[in-house]
């Protein structure tokens, strides 16, 4: 998990350069107004003043130049530390795969690596800062007891109004730039998957109605978004009240000092400038206001990575024609139950078409079968061994899928069916599910790079479906066969139920004629277990038949 000492750990010397550049950058701050009032005091009583002046000139500059330095430190840590944050990240995210990421969005995941990285890696020089931004407030209250008491003490009761208002900001900040994340993220995962369905739903004629979804959202990031600014707005406008109050309160009780004869007229300069310091404490409301916007990415970053790595165990399976059996097995997404105690045995090397609704539960069914996620409760076993208990390379080298939406991997179209496999094997896995005769047809064939090569969606199922042949014990199809024509679809259906290597295939489907040339057919509904039978003894029953319609 990534806590602020890891991230500062990150910015290691860096941050120490800035805490050195602001350090320094503070006690030219301080020194200055009294070097300054000595300057005044020569002035007034006639004497030479000029060595004064070259001191104030050397803070003056020192100042410039450590500004440049933390400008410089703090840029270079932010990079670094981001980079770093992004790669953790998305190797966490491989490491716990679909098994741990499902809870997520994708759209939200990218915005988290995107966008939150950057905001966390600025906490480290922002906490940095604030620690040395206090020297000033609290060096220059001290430097005006040193130069009258009574005017400290105005000075303080002045600036205890801004460190409440800094207090009472700081909670808000927090929760409104939550609130406002969590809305933005919402709209952007709508408007990615409306743009990726943008075909279907112009085709549908539901344009108006999927703007309407995506832009409902907009009112509650305008109320979030008005919330934020309220705090930022209410805040600017306390500074700006608060400021100039404390300048005349010091003022006040400065010339007051001035007339009773305790504080020269360099000394009530000093006094002014320091109270100038201490009225910037309010400044900080900015500063805040970043460290709370740096938390609340730091905070987005630690749920990723607070998931834990899926465990696999060191089993091997042993003999057997892939057997596969769900006891007990339901699985959650928030209050929703997808799949609701599933007990089933599926025989080995039987094609079994997995049917139902949309909302039925067959693409969790899927998930769960070729572990892609965990269930919430039950197991589920692969000839007689629970898929948690089977090694990594065990479990892969026995299950593989294919999927509606495949997204392909690798350089080439061989990379695409088989990455690091030999060219024997890919064109083998091309050609029994049919996509070596339009891949012989690309510029370069099999060695066409994927970024050029005119594939149509049915085309990428074909590569998704070779990519996937190779299962040992099973073979897992969720609609991967949606996009193709007619024919191409039978003769894939076909292979897979003439299929004689000893695998089970299980063929989430939505197609009648892939249902009856299965050996069984599962039926869901509601996220359980209707019916198990050959597809003639189901087609009986009306309900049945509606799934297809």
């Amino acid at each position: 998990m990534t806590t602020f000492s890891a991230v500062a750990r990150r910015g290691g010397g860096w941050l120490l350069l800035i805490g050195v550049a602001t350090f320094v950058g503070a006690l030219s701050t301080l020194v200055l107004p009294t070097v300054l009032g000595r300057t005044v005091d020569a002035i007034v009583a006639g004497k030479d003043y000029d060595g004064w002046l070259e001191v104030a000139a050397g803070l003056i500059l020192l100042g410039l130049v450590v500004e440049l330095v933390d400008g410089f430190a703090e840029t270079i840590s932010v990079a670094e530390t981001t980079a770093w944050l992004r790669n953790r990240l998305i190797r966490h995210l491989l490491v716990i795969g679909p098994v741990g990421s499902h809870r997520f969005n994708t759209d939200d995941l990218v915005s988290r690596v995107c966008g939150n990285a950057v905001d966390a890696a600025q906490e480290g020089p922002i906490v940095v800062t604030i620690g040395t931004a206090m020297l000033p407030p609290i060096g220059s209250l001290v430097l005006l007891f040193y130069i009258d008491i009574w005017v400290a003490v105005a000075f303080i009761v002045s600036v205890a109004l801004v460190a409440l208002m800094l207090r009472t900001f700081a909670g808000q900040a927090t929760e409104v730039n939550i609130g406002y994340l969590q809305t933005q993220g919402r709209i952007a995962a709508r408007l990615v998957e409306s743009l990726a369905g943008a075909r279907t739903i112009a085709a549908a004629g539901t344009v108006q109605r999927e703007k309407q979804r995506v832009l409902e959202q907009l009112h509650d990031l305008h109320e979030q978004g008005k919330r934020r600014w309220l705090v930022l707005s209410r805040t600017a406008a306390q500074v700006a009240v608060v400021g100039p109050l404390i300048m005349v309160v010091v003022l006040a009780a400065g010339g007051l000092a001035l007339l009773d004869g305790r504080i020269s007229a360099g000394e009530l300069f000093a006094a002014i400038q320091y109270a100038m310091i201490g009225a910037g404490f309010g400044g900080l409301a900015d500063v805040f206001g970043q460290l709370a916007q740096a938390r609340v990415g730091a905070s987005r970053i630690r749920e990723v990575l607070a998931v834990d790595p899926v465990a696999y165990g060191q089993r091997t399976l042993p003999d057997g024609p892939g057997s596969l059996e769900f006891r007990k097995v339901t699985v959650r997404a928030g209050d929703a139950i997808l799949l609701d105690g599933v007990d089933l045995v599926l025989p080995g090397g039987a094609a079994v078409a997995l049917v139902g609704r949309s909302d039925a539960g067959g693409s969790t069914f899927v998930a769960i079968a070729a572990r892609l996620r965990d269930p919430d409760e039950g197991q589920v076993m692969l000839d007689g061994v629970p898929l948690t208990e089977l090694s990594h390379q065990t479990l892969r080298a026995a299950v593989s899928g294919a999927f509606e939406c495949p997204v392909l991997v690798g350089e080439t179209v061989a990379d695409a069916i088989g990455l690091g496999r030999n060219r024997d094997w890919v064109q083998a896995a091309a050609q029994v599910t049919h996509a070596h005769d339009f891949i012989s047809r690309l510029p370069q064939g099999y060695d066409t790079l994927l970024a050029e090569a005119p594939m149509s969606r049915g085309e990428v199922q074909r590569l998704s479906l070779a990519r996937a042949w190779g299962a040992g014990r099973l073979l897992v199809f969720d609609n991967a066969t949606s996009r193709l024509d007619v024919v191409t679809d039978m003769q894939i259906s076909q292979t897979l139920v003439d299929d004689h290597r000893g695998r089970t295939r299980l063929i989430a489907t939505r197609r009648m004629s892939a249902a009856a040339r299965a050996d069984l057919v599962v039926w869901l509904e509601d996220g359980r277990v209707r019916a198990v039978g050959p597809h003639q003894r189901l087609w009986n029953e009306s309900a049945y038949r509606k799934v297809f319609e």
